[in-house]
Protein backbone atom coordinates (compact mmCIF):
# COMPACT_ATOMS: atom_id res chain seq x y z
CA UNK A 1 0.00 0.00 0.00
CA UNK A 2 2.61 2.30 0.95
CA UNK A 3 4.70 1.65 -1.95
CA UNK A 4 1.95 2.12 -4.72
CA UNK A 5 1.35 5.82 -2.53
CA UNK A 6 4.80 6.64 -3.27
CA UNK A 7 4.62 5.52 -6.63
CA UNK A 8 1.63 8.07 -7.42
CA UNK A 9 2.85 10.83 -5.64
CA UNK A 10 6.24 10.62 -7.46
CA UNK A 11 4.34 10.16 -10.96
CA UNK A 12 2.24 12.88 -10.03
CA UNK A 13 5.51 14.94 -9.58
CA UNK A 14 6.63 14.19 -12.78
CA UNK A 15 2.79 15.10 -14.25
CA UNK A 16 2.66 18.59 -12.93
CA UNK A 17 7.15 19.07 -13.43
CA UNK A 18 5.74 17.93 -17.34
CA UNK A 19 2.77 20.37 -17.80
CA UNK A 20 5.37 23.30 -16.22
CA UNK A 21 8.12 22.34 -18.58
CA UNK A 22 5.47 22.63 -21.52
CA UNK A 23 4.07 25.87 -20.58
CA UNK A 24 7.50 27.04 -20.20
CA UNK A 25 8.04 26.35 -24.00
CA UNK A 26 5.14 27.49 -24.81
CA UNK A 27 5.77 31.34 -23.30
CA UNK A 28 9.25 31.07 -24.49
CA UNK A 29 8.05 32.05 -27.81
CA UNK A 30 10.99 31.83 -30.74
CA UNK A 31 11.69 34.96 -31.98
CA UNK A 32 10.34 36.02 -35.27
CA UNK A 33 12.55 37.45 -37.67
CA UNK A 34 11.50 40.63 -39.99
CA UNK A 35 11.71 38.04 -43.23
CA UNK A 36 8.96 35.60 -40.85
CA UNK A 37 6.73 38.33 -39.82
CA UNK A 38 6.53 39.37 -43.45
CA UNK A 39 5.63 36.17 -44.57
CA UNK A 40 3.06 35.37 -41.91
CA UNK A 41 1.03 38.93 -42.55
CA UNK A 42 0.97 38.45 -46.28
CA UNK A 43 -0.06 34.85 -45.64
CA UNK A 44 -2.64 35.55 -43.23
CA UNK A 45 -3.88 38.84 -44.41
CA UNK A 46 -7.70 39.31 -45.21
CA UNK A 47 -7.22 42.51 -47.04
CA UNK A 48 -4.47 40.78 -49.53
CA UNK A 49 -7.17 37.94 -49.92
CA UNK A 50 -9.81 40.97 -50.52
CA UNK A 51 -7.61 41.93 -53.44
CA UNK A 52 -6.62 39.37 -55.32
CA UNK A 53 -10.58 38.13 -55.28
CA UNK A 54 -10.32 41.63 -56.94
CA UNK A 55 -7.93 40.07 -59.33
CA UNK A 56 -9.78 37.03 -59.87
CA UNK A 57 -13.31 39.19 -60.46
CA UNK A 58 -11.13 41.42 -62.98
CA UNK A 59 -10.04 38.63 -65.20
CA UNK A 60 -13.19 37.04 -65.11
CA UNK A 61 -14.51 39.64 -66.61
CA UNK A 62 -11.99 39.95 -69.01
CA UNK A 63 -12.81 36.83 -70.12
CA UNK A 64 -16.36 37.62 -70.26
CA UNK A 65 -15.22 40.56 -72.97
CA UNK A 66 -14.02 37.61 -75.49
CA UNK A 67 -17.04 36.27 -75.50
CA UNK A 68 -17.93 39.29 -77.28
CA UNK A 69 -16.15 38.52 -80.43
CA UNK A 70 -17.24 34.79 -80.43
CA UNK A 71 -20.61 33.71 -82.49
CA UNK A 72 -23.61 32.94 -80.44
CA UNK A 73 -25.99 30.44 -80.34
CA UNK A 74 -29.66 30.14 -79.03
CA UNK A 75 -32.20 27.93 -79.17
CA UNK A 76 -36.25 27.70 -78.52
CA UNK A 77 -39.15 25.35 -78.71
CA UNK A 78 -42.69 26.72 -78.91
CA UNK A 79 -46.13 25.38 -79.27
CA UNK A 80 -49.66 27.19 -80.29
CA UNK A 81 -53.25 26.19 -81.41
CA UNK A 82 -55.41 27.72 -83.90
CA UNK A 83 -58.93 27.24 -83.95
CA UNK A 84 -60.12 26.44 -86.35
CA UNK A 85 -57.38 25.55 -88.01
CA UNK A 86 -55.70 27.95 -91.07
CA UNK A 87 -58.36 27.59 -94.16
CA UNK A 88 -59.13 29.56 -97.07
CA UNK A 89 -62.52 30.40 -98.93
CA UNK A 90 -62.16 29.18 -102.73
CA UNK A 91 -65.40 29.65 -105.29
CA UNK A 92 -67.66 26.70 -105.75
CA UNK A 93 -67.65 24.03 -106.21
CA UNK A 94 -64.13 23.91 -104.13
CA UNK A 95 -65.43 25.81 -101.61
CA UNK A 96 -63.55 26.16 -97.51
CA UNK A 97 -59.71 24.43 -98.52
CA UNK A 98 -57.81 23.43 -94.99
CA UNK A 99 -54.23 25.22 -95.06
CA UNK A 100 -53.03 24.59 -92.44
CA UNK A 101 -52.80 22.47 -88.12
CA UNK A 102 -54.82 23.44 -85.30
CA UNK A 103 -51.59 22.13 -83.44
CA UNK A 104 -48.02 23.78 -84.43
CA UNK A 105 -44.77 22.41 -82.61
CA UNK A 106 -41.38 24.82 -83.54
CA UNK A 107 -38.12 24.39 -82.64
CA UNK A 108 -35.35 26.51 -84.18
CA UNK A 109 -31.63 27.06 -83.57
CA UNK A 110 -30.24 30.74 -84.20
CA UNK A 111 -26.53 31.35 -84.28
CA UNK A 112 -25.36 34.99 -84.53
CA UNK A 113 -21.87 36.18 -85.22
CA UNK A 114 -20.81 40.15 -84.90
CA UNK A 115 -18.90 41.21 -88.15
CA UNK A 116 -18.87 44.67 -87.68
CA UNK A 117 -19.51 46.79 -84.38
CA UNK A 118 -17.76 50.25 -85.01
CA UNK A 119 -14.58 49.07 -82.82
CA UNK A 120 -16.97 48.48 -80.04
CA UNK A 121 -15.92 44.74 -78.76
CA UNK A 122 -12.54 45.71 -79.25
CA UNK A 123 -12.41 49.14 -76.81
CA UNK A 124 -14.69 46.88 -74.40
CA UNK A 125 -11.97 44.12 -74.42
CA UNK A 126 -9.47 46.66 -73.69
CA UNK A 127 -11.51 48.30 -71.01
CA UNK A 128 -11.45 44.98 -69.09
CA UNK A 129 -7.85 43.98 -69.49
CA UNK A 130 -6.65 47.16 -68.17
CA UNK A 131 -9.47 46.79 -65.34
CA UNK A 132 -7.69 43.63 -64.84
CA UNK A 133 -3.94 44.91 -64.67
CA UNK A 134 -5.60 47.76 -62.62
CA UNK A 135 -6.47 45.30 -60.19
CA UNK A 136 -3.26 43.42 -60.03
CA UNK A 137 -1.50 46.62 -59.34
CA UNK A 138 -4.08 47.31 -56.13
CA UNK A 139 -3.40 43.69 -54.56
CA UNK A 140 0.59 44.78 -55.06
CA UNK A 141 -0.22 48.33 -53.60
CA UNK A 142 -1.86 46.53 -50.34
CA UNK A 143 0.83 44.04 -50.46
CA UNK A 144 3.25 46.94 -49.70
CA UNK A 145 1.39 48.61 -47.50
CA UNK A 146 1.20 45.44 -45.15
CA UNK A 147 4.59 45.20 -45.56
CA UNK A 148 5.33 48.66 -43.93
CA UNK A 149 2.96 47.82 -41.55
CA UNK A 150 4.97 44.87 -40.39
CA UNK A 151 7.98 46.91 -40.90
CA UNK A 152 6.40 49.61 -38.22
CA UNK A 153 5.41 47.14 -35.83
CA UNK A 154 8.42 45.12 -35.80
CA UNK A 155 10.72 48.38 -35.16
CA UNK A 156 8.04 49.54 -32.44
CA UNK A 157 8.40 46.85 -30.71
CA UNK A 158 12.54 47.27 -30.67
CA UNK A 159 12.42 50.36 -30.10
CA UNK A 160 9.86 49.43 -26.49
CA UNK A 161 12.08 47.09 -25.64
CA UNK A 162 15.04 49.14 -25.51
CA UNK A 163 13.75 51.76 -23.95
CA UNK A 164 12.86 49.19 -21.04
CA UNK A 165 16.37 48.37 -20.88
CA UNK A 166 16.86 51.61 -20.60
CA UNK A 167 14.17 52.55 -17.79
CA UNK A 168 15.24 49.15 -16.25
CA UNK A 169 19.15 50.41 -16.09
CA UNK A 170 18.14 54.06 -15.10
CA UNK A 171 16.37 52.59 -12.53
CA UNK A 172 19.41 50.65 -11.21
CA UNK A 173 21.62 53.20 -11.32
CA UNK A 174 18.71 55.74 -9.05
CA UNK A 175 18.58 52.59 -6.58
CA UNK A 176 22.75 52.50 -6.30
CA UNK A 177 22.68 56.67 -5.84
CA UNK A 178 19.85 56.21 -3.51
CA UNK A 179 21.70 53.54 -1.40
CA UNK A 180 24.78 55.53 -1.56
CA UNK A 181 23.15 58.73 -0.39
CA UNK A 182 20.97 56.74 1.95
CA UNK A 183 24.42 55.64 3.30
CA UNK A 184 25.90 59.07 3.46
CA UNK A 185 22.52 60.15 5.09
CA UNK A 186 22.92 57.69 8.10
CA UNK A 187 26.59 58.51 8.99
CA UNK A 188 25.66 62.07 8.94
CA UNK A 189 27.73 63.02 5.63
CA UNK A 190 24.78 64.97 4.08
CA UNK A 191 21.61 66.28 4.98
CA UNK A 192 18.02 63.77 4.97
CA UNK A 193 16.91 66.18 2.14
CA UNK A 194 19.10 64.46 -0.39
CA UNK A 195 18.12 61.06 0.33
CA UNK A 196 14.68 62.48 -0.48
CA UNK A 197 15.69 63.52 -3.63
CA UNK A 198 17.37 60.32 -3.92
CA UNK A 199 13.87 58.23 -3.19
CA UNK A 200 11.91 60.85 -5.50
CA UNK A 201 13.91 60.34 -8.77
CA UNK A 202 13.89 56.64 -8.21
CA UNK A 203 9.92 56.59 -7.58
CA UNK A 204 10.14 58.62 -11.02
CA UNK A 205 12.36 56.12 -12.78
CA UNK A 206 10.15 53.50 -11.57
CA UNK A 207 7.19 55.14 -13.26
CA UNK A 208 8.87 55.44 -16.21
CA UNK A 209 9.29 51.22 -16.03
CA UNK A 210 6.44 50.85 -15.93
CA UNK A 211 5.26 53.18 -18.89
CA UNK A 212 7.71 51.37 -20.64
CA UNK A 213 6.69 47.85 -19.79
CA UNK A 214 3.38 48.82 -21.02
CA UNK A 215 4.03 50.51 -24.00
CA UNK A 216 6.02 46.99 -24.76
CA UNK A 217 3.07 45.38 -24.39
CA UNK A 218 0.69 47.67 -26.41
CA UNK A 219 3.51 47.34 -29.22
CA UNK A 220 3.61 43.35 -29.01
CA UNK A 221 -0.69 43.62 -29.33
CA UNK A 222 -0.64 45.94 -32.11
CA UNK A 223 1.95 43.63 -33.86
CA UNK A 224 -0.18 40.55 -33.49
CA UNK A 225 -3.01 42.69 -35.05
CA UNK A 226 -0.96 43.26 -37.77
CA UNK A 227 -0.09 39.38 -38.33
CA UNK A 228 -3.49 38.64 -37.49
CA UNK A 229 -2.48 36.24 -34.06
CA UNK A 230 -4.65 35.90 -31.08
CA UNK A 231 -4.02 39.44 -29.81
CA UNK A 232 -2.45 37.75 -26.45
CA UNK A 233 0.08 35.71 -27.90
CA UNK A 234 3.24 35.58 -26.77
CA UNK A 235 5.75 37.14 -29.49
CA UNK A 236 9.27 38.37 -29.68
CA UNK A 237 11.42 39.44 -32.34
CA UNK A 238 15.05 39.27 -33.45
CA UNK A 239 17.13 42.88 -32.83
CA UNK A 240 18.34 44.02 -35.76
CA UNK A 241 18.57 47.35 -34.70
CA UNK A 242 21.47 48.03 -37.09
CA UNK A 243 22.34 51.50 -39.26
CA UNK A 244 24.03 51.30 -42.51
CA UNK A 245 23.97 55.11 -44.18
CA UNK A 246 21.43 55.65 -46.95
CA UNK A 247 23.36 56.91 -50.01
CA UNK A 248 20.88 57.14 -52.51
CA UNK A 249 20.20 60.60 -53.81
CA UNK A 250 16.24 61.92 -53.78
CA UNK A 251 16.28 62.06 -57.58
CA UNK A 252 17.02 58.83 -57.93
CA UNK A 253 14.47 57.56 -55.16
CA UNK A 254 11.86 59.96 -57.49
CA UNK A 255 12.47 58.33 -60.70
CA UNK A 256 12.41 54.96 -58.72
CA UNK A 257 9.04 56.07 -57.52
CA UNK A 258 7.26 56.75 -60.88
CA UNK A 259 8.87 53.65 -62.42
CA UNK A 260 7.56 51.55 -59.15
CA UNK A 261 4.47 52.91 -57.48
CA UNK A 262 1.32 50.57 -57.93
CA UNK A 263 -0.78 53.75 -57.16
CA UNK A 264 1.03 55.94 -60.34
CA UNK A 265 0.20 52.33 -62.23
CA UNK A 266 -3.14 52.39 -61.52
CA UNK A 267 -4.55 55.68 -62.45
CA UNK A 268 -2.69 55.30 -65.96
CA UNK A 269 -4.55 52.20 -66.49
CA UNK A 270 -7.45 54.15 -65.34
CA UNK A 271 -6.76 56.69 -67.62
CA UNK A 272 -5.97 54.75 -71.03
CA UNK A 273 -9.35 53.10 -69.61
CA UNK A 274 -11.18 56.28 -69.97
CA UNK A 275 -9.82 57.25 -73.10
CA UNK A 276 -10.85 53.57 -74.63
CA UNK A 277 -14.66 54.11 -73.06
CA UNK A 278 -14.58 56.80 -75.51
CA UNK A 279 -14.33 54.42 -78.20
CA UNK A 280 -17.28 52.29 -77.13
CA UNK A 281 -19.60 55.51 -77.14
CA UNK A 282 -18.10 55.96 -80.71
CA UNK A 283 -19.13 53.23 -82.02
CA UNK A 284 -22.35 54.07 -81.75
CA UNK A 285 -21.61 56.41 -84.76
CA UNK A 286 -21.00 53.54 -87.05
CA UNK A 287 -23.89 50.88 -87.96
CA UNK A 288 -23.12 47.57 -86.81
CA UNK A 289 -23.06 44.10 -88.84
CA UNK A 290 -24.13 40.51 -87.80
CA UNK A 291 -24.45 37.28 -89.84
CA UNK A 292 -27.17 35.73 -88.62
CA UNK A 293 -27.89 31.70 -89.14
CA UNK A 294 -31.43 29.65 -88.23
CA UNK A 295 -32.13 26.10 -88.73
CA UNK A 296 -35.94 25.45 -87.66
CA UNK A 297 -38.05 22.34 -87.44
CA UNK A 298 -41.85 22.46 -87.35
CA UNK A 299 -44.48 19.81 -86.84
CA UNK A 300 -48.13 18.89 -85.90
CA UNK A 301 -46.51 17.01 -82.88
CA UNK A 302 -44.14 16.92 -80.11
CA UNK A 303 -41.49 15.59 -82.08
CA UNK A 304 -41.54 18.09 -84.89
CA UNK A 305 -41.59 15.51 -87.94
CA UNK A 306 -43.18 17.79 -90.12
CA UNK A 307 -47.02 17.78 -91.51
CA UNK A 308 -48.99 17.04 -94.58
CA UNK A 309 -49.26 20.99 -95.20
CA UNK A 310 -45.40 22.26 -94.20
CA UNK A 311 -42.00 20.59 -94.40
CA UNK A 312 -40.53 19.42 -91.54
CA UNK A 313 -37.32 21.64 -91.65
CA UNK A 314 -35.92 24.98 -93.41
CA UNK A 315 -32.67 26.86 -93.17
CA UNK A 316 -31.57 30.46 -93.66
CA UNK A 317 -28.55 32.69 -93.60
CA UNK A 318 -28.72 36.30 -93.08
CA UNK A 319 -26.77 39.12 -92.95
CA UNK A 320 -27.50 42.35 -91.29
CA UNK A 321 -26.99 45.69 -90.65
CA UNK A 322 -28.48 47.79 -88.65
CA UNK A 323 -27.69 51.84 -87.97
CA UNK A 324 -29.77 54.44 -85.10
CA UNK A 325 -29.98 57.39 -87.81
CA UNK A 326 -31.21 59.89 -85.75
CA UNK A 327 -31.66 60.06 -81.62
CA UNK A 328 -31.14 63.85 -81.42
CA UNK A 329 -27.74 64.31 -80.39
CA UNK A 330 -27.57 61.52 -77.80
CA UNK A 331 -24.46 59.59 -78.74
CA UNK A 332 -22.75 63.00 -79.35
CA UNK A 333 -23.88 64.04 -75.64
CA UNK A 334 -22.95 60.35 -74.54
CA UNK A 335 -19.24 61.34 -76.28
CA UNK A 336 -18.67 64.46 -74.60
CA UNK A 337 -19.07 63.10 -71.51
CA UNK A 338 -17.01 60.15 -71.63
CA UNK A 339 -14.44 62.84 -73.20
CA UNK A 340 -14.68 64.56 -69.85
CA UNK A 341 -14.28 61.97 -67.80
CA UNK A 342 -10.86 60.83 -69.98
CA UNK A 343 -9.59 64.51 -68.96
CA UNK A 344 -10.58 63.74 -65.38
CA UNK A 345 -8.39 60.50 -65.31
CA UNK A 346 -5.61 62.57 -66.53
CA UNK A 347 -5.88 65.19 -64.22
CA UNK A 348 -6.32 62.51 -61.36
CA UNK A 349 -3.26 61.09 -62.86
CA UNK A 350 -1.29 64.22 -62.60
CA UNK A 351 -2.22 64.79 -59.05
CA UNK A 352 -1.14 61.59 -57.85
CA UNK A 353 2.68 62.12 -59.48
CA UNK A 354 1.99 65.26 -57.69
CA UNK A 355 1.77 63.79 -54.42
CA UNK A 356 3.96 60.96 -54.78
CA UNK A 357 6.69 63.86 -55.40
CA UNK A 358 5.50 65.29 -52.25
CA UNK A 359 5.79 61.37 -50.25
CA UNK A 360 8.90 60.90 -51.63
CA UNK A 361 10.37 63.68 -50.71
CA UNK A 362 9.26 63.90 -46.71
CA UNK A 363 10.24 60.28 -46.53
CA UNK A 364 13.82 61.17 -47.62
CA UNK A 365 14.26 64.22 -45.67
CA UNK A 366 12.72 61.87 -42.45
CA UNK A 367 15.65 59.65 -43.41
CA UNK A 368 18.32 62.02 -43.50
CA UNK A 369 16.75 63.64 -40.34
CA UNK A 370 17.65 60.18 -38.25
CA UNK A 371 20.64 59.89 -39.76
CA UNK A 372 21.87 63.45 -38.49
CA UNK A 373 19.75 62.50 -35.23
CA UNK A 374 21.99 59.12 -34.75
CA UNK A 375 25.23 60.61 -34.74
CA UNK A 376 24.29 63.67 -32.04
CA UNK A 377 22.72 61.53 -30.05
CA UNK A 378 25.54 58.63 -30.02
CA UNK A 379 27.87 61.80 -29.27
CA UNK A 380 25.19 62.82 -26.61
CA UNK A 381 25.38 59.49 -24.63
CA UNK A 382 29.22 60.03 -24.60
CA UNK A 383 29.16 62.94 -23.03
CA UNK A 384 25.91 62.57 -20.58
CA UNK A 385 28.24 58.90 -19.27
CA UNK A 386 31.41 61.14 -18.92
CA UNK A 387 29.43 64.09 -17.09
CA UNK A 388 27.73 61.28 -14.83
CA UNK A 389 31.04 59.73 -13.98
CA UNK A 390 32.45 62.85 -13.00
CA UNK A 391 29.09 64.05 -10.55
CA UNK A 392 29.15 60.54 -8.80
CA UNK A 393 33.29 61.15 -7.97
CA UNK A 394 32.85 64.48 -7.30
CA UNK A 395 30.03 63.26 -4.70
CA UNK A 396 32.03 60.55 -3.44
CA UNK A 397 34.27 63.38 -2.64
CA UNK A 398 31.46 65.44 -1.04
CA UNK A 399 32.18 68.38 -3.52
CA UNK A 400 28.78 68.20 -5.51
CA UNK A 401 25.37 67.67 -4.25
CA UNK A 402 22.87 64.78 -4.45
CA UNK A 403 20.83 67.00 -7.08
CA UNK A 404 24.48 66.98 -9.90
CA UNK A 405 24.30 63.31 -9.72
CA UNK A 406 20.56 63.08 -10.07
CA UNK A 407 20.47 65.62 -13.20
CA UNK A 408 23.53 64.05 -14.59
CA UNK A 409 21.52 60.35 -14.37
CA UNK A 410 18.28 62.02 -15.53
CA UNK A 411 20.00 63.43 -18.96
CA UNK A 412 21.88 60.08 -19.18
CA UNK A 413 19.16 58.17 -19.44
CA UNK A 414 17.44 60.86 -21.73
CA UNK A 415 20.45 61.01 -24.22
CA UNK A 416 20.13 56.29 -23.92
CA UNK A 417 16.41 56.71 -24.91
CA UNK A 418 17.20 59.49 -27.63
CA UNK A 419 19.34 57.00 -29.13
CA UNK A 420 17.13 54.28 -29.47
CA UNK A 421 13.97 56.43 -30.74
CA UNK A 422 16.78 57.75 -33.11
CA UNK A 423 17.88 54.38 -34.42
CA UNK A 424 14.82 52.72 -34.37
CA UNK A 425 12.59 55.72 -36.27
CA UNK A 426 15.61 55.64 -38.65
CA UNK A 427 14.61 51.94 -39.61
CA UNK A 428 10.78 52.74 -39.33
CA UNK A 429 11.78 56.05 -41.83
CA UNK A 430 13.72 54.13 -44.41
CA UNK A 431 11.22 51.28 -44.53
CA UNK A 432 8.01 54.36 -45.34
CA UNK A 433 10.80 55.46 -48.09
CA UNK A 434 10.80 52.21 -49.45
CA UNK A 435 7.39 52.15 -50.01
CA UNK A 436 7.14 55.72 -51.16
CA UNK A 437 9.41 54.34 -54.29
CA UNK A 438 7.73 51.46 -54.42
CA UNK A 439 10.81 48.43 -53.74
CA UNK A 440 9.65 48.14 -50.20
CA UNK A 441 9.90 44.32 -50.29
CA UNK A 442 11.13 41.14 -52.45
CA UNK A 443 10.68 37.48 -51.60
CA UNK A 444 13.49 36.31 -50.51
CA UNK A 445 15.47 40.25 -49.75
CA UNK A 446 16.25 39.13 -45.98
CA UNK A 447 13.00 41.68 -45.18
CA UNK A 448 15.81 44.17 -44.83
Amino acid sequence: MKRSIRVGIFASMCWVLISVCVAGAQEAAVPLTLEESIAIALRQSVVIQSAREGVAASEARTKEAITGFLPKLSTSYNYSRLYPAPYVNQPPPIGTLTTGTENNYTWSLDARQPLFTGGRLKANYDINRLGADASRQEERGTIQDIVLEVKRGYFTILKAKRLVGVAKQSVEQFTAQRDLAKNFYEVGLVPRNDYLQAEVRLADGNQALIRAENSLEVARSRFNTVLRRPIEATVDVVDNLDYKPYETAFEECLKTAFENRPEIQVYSLRAEQAGKKVKVVESEFYPSVNLVGTYQRYGESADVNGSSYRDPENWSVAAMASWDLWEWGRTKYARDASVSQERQAQNALTHVKDQVSLEVKSAWLNVKEAEKLIAVTQKAIEQAEENYRINQERYREQVARTTDVLDALTLLTFARASWSNALSDYRIALAALERATGIIWRAGDGGQ
